[in-house]
C-alpha cells in the first residue's frame, strides 16, 4: 500500500495506461467513443445524488440520459470517458469532480456487462479476476437478517447496505451484488423472470464499489412514473428537485433493448496503483 501524498509521475503513468487499455478494449469490441454535454438542462432525478448548479443549468452526475438519446437515434455500441460531478462528495474515495466511464450494448443482456467488468478490471490490475457473486436477497438474509424482496424498507435498506452488507462482502477481489429489489431499480428494467427484482448489479473491487450496471428500462411511461416518484420523495425530505428531461423521455421508447453500465475510473486506478486515497491518483483534488 502506497503512502498518501502529492501526485507523482508514477500515478499519472498508471492512470494513462489504464485509460489506453479501456479505449483499446472497447474499440476492439466495435464500440464508438462519443462525447455528450457536461452542462445539462435537466439532470436525472435520483434519490440522493446532487448535481452542482452551473448558471441556469447543472453539471452532470452522469452522461446517461444523453447517451441513451444517441442509442435511440441508432448509434449502436457506444462508450464515453469523461468528467462527472456530485455536490458535497469529498473524502478518501470521493471528489466532487471525478472521471466516469459509461458504455452501452444495444440488443445485448446484462450478462455481457459481467464479462466486460471482469475483463477491464483484469486488464487494469494485470491478472485475471473471477468475480464472487451474491444476490441482494441472499446477502441481506445472511448479513442483515431480513429480506428486502419480501418487506421493502428504503431507509433500512440503505443503512444496512452501508453498515452491514458492504463491510461483509469479500474485501479482496471482484464481487458482484445482483438482483436489486424492484423499488431500487433506478433506470433498470424489472426482471421478466421475477418482477420482484430489477436487472441491476453493482461491482465491488477490493471492497470498494466501482460500477453500477442495468438491463436498461426502455418504457417512457414507466420511467416518467419513477422520476415523479423520486421527485415526490425528495420534496417530502426537503431536498431540491430538478426538471424532468422531456427530450430524453420523448425518444426512450425508440431505444433498443440495451445493457448499460457506469464505472468509476478513479477507483479502478486506485486499485491498480495500490491506494485507498483518491488524491493519490487524481491531480488537484478538493480538500476534505
Amino acid at each position: 500500500m502506497k503512502e498518501s501524498g502529492p501526485i507523482c509521475r508514477e500515478a499519472l503513468a498508471c492512470r494513462a495506461k489504464i485509460l489506453r487499455s479501456l479505449r483499446s478494449y472497447f474499440d476492439d469490441c466495435g464500440f464508438l467513443e462519443c462525447e455528450t454535454p457536461v452542462r445539462i438542462p435537466a439532470p436525472a432525478n435520483e434519490a440522493f445524488l446532487e448535481p452542482p448548479p452551473s448558471g441556469s443549468r447543472w453539471l452532470r452526475t452522469s452522461p446517461e440520459l444523453h447517451m441513451k438519446r444517441l442509442l435511440a437515434a441508432g448509434s449502436g455500441k457506444i462508450y464515453q470517458i469523461g468528467p462527472c460531478f456530485r455536490a458535497g462528495e469529498c473524502g478518501r474515495r470521493h471528489n466532487p469532480e471525478f472521471t466516469m466511464m459509461e458504455w452501452y450494448r444495444p440488443e445485448e443482456t446484462i450478462a455481457a456487462l459481467y464479462e466486460d467488468v471482469a475483463t477491464v478490471v483484469s486488464l487494469a490490475l494485470g491478472h485475471t479476476m473471477t468475480p464472487h457473486v451474491f444476490t441482494v436477497e441472499e446477502a441481506y438474509c445472511k448479513w442483515a437478517g431480513w429480506n428486502p424482496l419480501e418487506m421493502w424498507d428504503e431507509d433500512r435498506f440503505d443503512e444496512d447496505m452501508a453498515l452491514k452488507i458492504e463491510p461483509s462482502l469479500p474485501q479482496t477481489g471482484l464481487v458482484y451484488l445482483t438482483h436489486y429489489p424492484a423499488p431500487a431499480a433506478a433506470l433498470a428494467q424489472l426482471s421478466p423472470d421475477d418482477p420482484r427484482v430489477a436487472e441491476r448489479f453493482e461491482a465491488y473491487l477490493n471492497g470498494i464499489e466501482i460500477a453500477n450496471g442495468y438491463g436498461e428500462l426502455t418504457d417512457a411511461t414507466e420511467q416518467r412514473q419513477r422520476f415523479e416518484a423520486t421527485i415526490a420523495m425528495r420534496q417530502s425530505r426537503g431536498l431540491p428537485t430538478y426538471p424532468i428531461d422531456e427530450a430524453f423521455l420523448a425518444v426512450l421508447d425508440a431505444m433498443p433493448p440495451t445493457a448499460g453500465i457506469a464505472l468509476g475510473v478513479d477507483r479502478l486506478v486506485m486499485a491498480a496503483y495500490g491506494t485507498t486515497e483518491i488524491r493519490d491518483i487524481r491531480p488537484f483534488c478538493e480538500e476534505r
